[in-house]
């Protein structure tokens, strides 16, 4: 099979670089790539919001099956696109995958459904949201109603701060449009965790629990990033909370989407809290979570490409998903200034080091190659993946291989799956 892989981050690295242990694959194209996904497949200079680049490639190179990584194209519609011309894909439909590129959606559903979640309230006109806020108890948390790269959340500690997230939200725009209406949520304790699952519309098979760190900061603090680690089994998440989030969560997001006339296809990435009142949603995405994948992928037995082909053809129930019982660990490697303002170009030393090592990939992210040098091109540079028998050992691995990279201003946090090891 000729295989293309939309977009050009650390995910779409990990996925590129499970897909390349297929027997069922003789190429892979990604468009566009980046320097690490070069080494597995040929890098195509489409951006991943190009749909007709896209469809025109993968019509021209008789592409058997396209893999979305990005929530961008997804929002865009690029399914739609490709299925009316006859063009295999894999990824929700534009109307499913709503649940993800609009807050004020997904919280409709939820509460329809009786999907547990915080309670909230959707305003467009800022002032009745300050005057809403000024009644509500601190902390609270403001969110974006549209697509942010993960950056559109703010929680809120008082009315100073609340009035900046709201200003910067529907008065700057920082998010452009995203930010027209906003959702107002309470804040809810306990720890997150993330799970995605595969569903083709009818049947749904989670993969194994992961711990994001979406602050910049050591011990949560700072601001939100896309993420910046993660880890994979994750030890609180017991069998009572598996089930749970299959029967009252997950479940009936399909069912509920299914519905609405919004049958879903492809990943379903659950953002959970674990309250003392059970599992509830933070929110939900419509793909493969950054860098949750870069930690659920090396445990994943099942060959990627059946479980991608069941989804499109509606036979999930057939496939058995098989797991390594091993722990994998993620420790992204950021440029200085990120999630604000950072520089590119900045050349990356030490990658050859951390080749000569066992168990342990760079799952590029933002780079590129530029005079035959591999250079920084995003705020998240590198994903540092190493894979043991326990977490403590994962983790120790990680850190060494990190330890080997270089380039200026990096920074890292110096705490990730620590929580995983408590």
């Amino acid at each position: 099979m000729k295989i293309l892989v939309i977009g050009s981050g650390g995910r779409e690295h990990t996925l590129v670089w499970k897909i390349s242990q297929s027997p069922k694959v003789s190429k892979i194209f990604c468009a566009p790539g980046n320097a690490g996904i070069s080494h597995l497949a040929q890098c195509v200079d489409i951006g991943e919001d190009n749909m007709v680049g896209l469809a025109n490639f993968a019509q021209k190179m008789k592409i058997d099956l396209t893999i979305v990584g990005p929530e961008l194209p997804l929002s865009r519609g690029i399914v739609d696109e490709f299925d009316k011309l006859g063009l295999k894909i894999f990824g929700p439909n534009q109307k499913a995958t709503q649940i993800e590129s609009s807050k004020v959606f997904s919280k409709y559903l939820m509460k329809k459904y009786n999907i547990p979640s915080a309670s909230y309230a959707v305003f467009q006109d800022i002032k009745q949201a300050f005057d809403y806020v000024k009644q509500q108890a601190f902390p609270l948390v403001i969110k974006a109603d549209g697509l942010a790269a993960g950056k559109g959340v703010f929680i809120v500690q008082g009315i100073k701060q609340a009035q900046e997230a709201l200003d910067s939200l529907m008065k700057k725009k920082i998010f452009g449009d995203a930010g027209e209406y906003v959702v107002i949520e309470e804040f809810l304790e306990g720890e997150e965790i993330s799970i995605l699952a595969f569903s083709d519309g009818k049947t749904v098979l989670p993969m194994v629990p992961s711990q994001d760190h979406k602050k910049i900061f050591n011990q949560d603090k700072g601001p939100n990033t896309g993420g910046m680690g993660a880890y994979s089994p994750v030890p609180f998440y017991n069998d009572l909370s598996r089930e749970t989030v299959l029967q009252k969560i997950l479940k009936p997001t399909i069912e509920g989407l299914k519905k609405e006339g919004r049958e879903y296809k492809g990943v379903l990435y659950a953002g959970l809290i674990l309250t003392k009142e059970g599992p509830k949603v933070l929110e939900f995405n419509a793909r493969f979570g950054d860098p949750e994948t870069q930690v659920v992928l090396p445990r994943l037995e099942t060959d990627l490409i059946e479980i991608f082909n069941a989804v499109i053809e509606g036979n999930l129930h057939k496939i058995n998903l098989k797991w390594k019982d091993n722990a994998v660990v993620c420790v992204v490697i950021a440029s200085g200034g990120y999630p604000g303002k950072y520089q590119k170009g900045k050349v990356i030393g030490g990658l050859k080091n951390l080749e000569e090592m066992k168990d342990i990939i760079a799952f590029h992210a933002g780079t590129k190659l530029q005079d035959e040098k591999v250079v920084s091109s995003g705020g998240r540079v590198l994903g540092i993946t190493a894979w043991a028998d326990t977490i403590f050992k994962a983790k120790e691995k990680a850190y060494e291989g990190v330890e080997k990279i270089y380039f200026e201003e990096m920074y890292y946090r110096k705490d990730i799956a620590l929580k995983g090891i408590k």
